[in-house]
């Protein structure tokens, strides 16, 4: 049975233990993933960005299933961030650099559409219509 991504329930958690234990959470993120939506001007030069996301550095944080989001400050002007779990490649501590490195995980390739022969799906050959039993 296939899995989801415990990528974002790990951000989730180790985000909460940083902050309970009174240090300040940064996130390693791969700028140049797709969908990563942060200043360029700040990615260096290997294609990453840190960014703090402690609770007083940011507004309305966001660690969803799918996407980190949030408000920050580069330079007094106020930015909205969007990050793609995918995109995060760790997160730690920054006071003493406890914390996680993830895997990279497989980009996994949108589902090629099939050529429409005109016909409707059900209706293609050697289609079984669905079929459904009453049980009592």
């Amino acid at each position: 049975m296939a899995m989801t991504s415990s990528r974002p329930y790990m951000i989730r958690a180790l985000y909460e233990w940083i902050v309970d234990n009174g240090c300040t959470p940064y996130i390693l993120v791969d700028a140049q993933a797709p969908g990563v939506e942060v200043p360029q001007q700040h990615v260096n030069k290997d294609g990453q960005i840190v960014l703090n996301i402690n609770p007083t550095a940011v507004k309305d944080l966001f660690i969803g299933l799918e996407q980190i989001n949030f408000n920050a400050r580069f330079g007094g002007i106020p930015t909205d961030l969007l990050i793609p779990c995918p995109a995060v490649l760790g997160i730690y501590a920054r006071e003493n650099g406890q914390g996680m490195v993830f895997e990279p995980e497989p980009n996994p390739e949108p589902p090629k559409p099939e050529p429409d022969s005109g016909k409707k799906t059900a209706q293609k050959e050697g289609a079984k219509r669905p079929n459904l039993k009453v049980v009592k």
